[in-house]
């Protein structure tokens, strides 16, 4: 009775000119004096990714390219740069920022099943290109090292896209390899040859930094991958074994871990030594709280490499140790949260998908242990940037594209938790 007396009354109200005032339940609604038209429930707009992960990584970008600019701004001074404009390095390093972020762009809309089906492609395209850069005339060659390919106005390095495809390589390689993971030749031998054939060409550029990053992140995914914990500390110490070969073998590479054990004496600090010195100088002006953004004194051709290895040390210097401290916090949220979302996506059993984001988790901090362990003394000079901070094109732009695959890894994890299809 008392609905048909409510749609009466609606039905009254329309031929009145008044309008209906209908609920959710299709009644008429009236508050106080006020007539409210009824309104459908809104949808609340859900990002299908990680936000702070990306601002964090946005805000890191930011301040690196600030540290660039601050960090290379004095050095056309230098006779060495002389043709160089001061904003040249900030230029160059805010151009491949962009590219960096056009290329996430392309990687976050690509699923992680086209990943893993490209994945051996693209470890063959990255041993082409390690290859070719060895080759006179086409490998462009700097301070004796010949690690990049000249693209006109830029430069590419091709030992960072090796960093990626092992990565994804390895990830597919253990998806296939999931059956037989207990076996040590079928399971880890295949492995071992590939890592073999990239550090001989790396080694050749030479780029032993570059290597040991890539066998951290190989011998990480197999680690995460489930491979027999015996046999991975096997195979640990013989790589540590090889690694320490390698550096017992060449002069220059002794010369560097004995300038790191006393980098003050009269030999070295002058020599091997030098950049260690005066980035611990830079620390120890730096203080608490630093001297201020651009006051640096070590970045005015004291302190070489200031824009690229050693940029943490002009952070240091500028920001003190709140800055180093809120550098490595980042870093370690970051890595911390890139991780989870690699659990996350194992527990819905996309594998894959969850070590290459653990992979990239592996590769981002290892890299950045090895270029804050540097710069503070606490490891042996090794040429790595630190990663989405550093001047560093090729590197800049790689660091951008795995982190936007990781986010495509949060995407389709929550595609999935939502019940959909990734």
């Amino acid at each position: 009775m008392k609905v048909g007396l409510s749609r009466a009354l609606v039905r009254l109200r329309t031929a009145l000119g008044l309008g209906p005032a209908v609920g959710a339940d299709g009644l008429p609604v009236r508050l106080s004096n006020r007539t409210y038209a009824g309104t459908r429930q809104g949808q609340v707009r859900e990002f299908g990714f990680d936000q702070y992960l990306l601002w964090t990584v946005i805000a890191m970008v930011i301040w690196g390219l600030v540290m660039v600019y601050s960090a290379s701004i004095a050095l056309p001074d230098n006779p060495r740069f002389a043709n160089y404009d001061h904003t040249h390095f900030v230029v160059r390093h805010g151009l491949f920022i962009v590219i960096g972020l056009v290329a996430g762009l392309i990687a976050f809309q690509v699923p992680m099943q086209t990943w893993e089906r490209s994945a051996p492609w693209l470890f063959a395209f990255a041993l082409v290109l390690l290859v070719l850069v060895l080759i006179p005339f086409i490998g462009k060659g700097v301070n004796g090292a010949r690690r990049w390919f000249s693209l006109g106005i830029v430069s590419f390095q091709p030992s960072e896209l090796a960093k990626l495809a092992v990565l994804l390589y390895a990830a597919d390689y253990m998806v296939r390899k999931m059956d037989v993971k207990e076996r040590f030749f079928r399971a880890v031998a295949p492995m071992a040859v590939a890592l073999a054939v990239v550090g001989m060409l790396l080694l050749a550029e030479p780029d032993m930094g570059a290597f040991m990053v890539i066998v951290v992140i190989a011998m990480g995914i197999l680690f995460l991958g489930g491979v027999n914990a015996r046999m991975f500390f096997l195979i640990s110490l013989v790589v540590i074994a090889a690694f320490a070969m390698i550096v017992m073998m060449s002069e220059w590479r002794r010369e560097r871990i004995f300038a790191y054990l006393d980098p003050w004496s009269e030999e070295h600090a002058l020599g091997k030594g030098y950049q260690l010195s005066h980035s611990l100088i830079a620390f120890g002006r730096g203080e608490i709280f630093g001297v201020g953004l651009g006051g640096s004194v070590e970045k005015l051709h004291w302190l070489p490499e200031a824009h690229t290895d050693f940029l943490l040390a002009v952070v240091g210097e500028e920001f003190g140790l709140v800055g180093v401290l809120i550098v490595i916090g980042a870093f370690m949220w970051m890595i911390r949260r890139i991780m989870h979302i690699g659990r996350q996506a194992i527990a819905l059993d996309q594998v894959f998908a969850g070590l290459v984001a653990q992979g990239v988790g592996l590769w981002t901090g290892f890299q950045a242990f090895i270029n804050i362990g540097v710069n503070l003394g606490a490891l042996p000079t090794k040429g790595l940037t630190l990663p989405l901070m550093s001047y560093g094109g090729s590197a800049i732009l790689l660091n951008m594209v795995a982190i936007a695959i990781v986010l495509r890894v949060d995407y389709e994890n929550r595609q999935l938790m939502k019940g959909g299809r990734p």
